[in-house]
């Protein structure tokens, strides 16, 4: 019973910090997203910098319930 009391009490602190952390590394509305790189659709990497260029960028993620995170 006592292990089970301990554990209660470890797994709420932890969820408890989680939850009042901030952010890291979140950015706030308006700021500018720092240049990475990912691999797009034909496995060639596209860096966001490169899209810049071009002109103004929407950063869209969709995830669903049948697709990896």
């Amino acid at each position: 019973m006592r292990i089970g009391r301990t554990l209660v009490a470890v797994v709420g602190a932890v969820l408890l910090a989680v939850a009042l952390a901030p952010s890291v590394g979140a950015l706030e509305v308006g700021q500018q997203a720092p240049d990475f790189a990912l691999n797009g659709p034909d496995g060639k990497p596209v860096k966001l910098g490169d899209l810049t260029a071009k002109g103004p960028v929407v950063l869209y993620t969709f995830v669903a319930a049948f697709t990896p995170t």
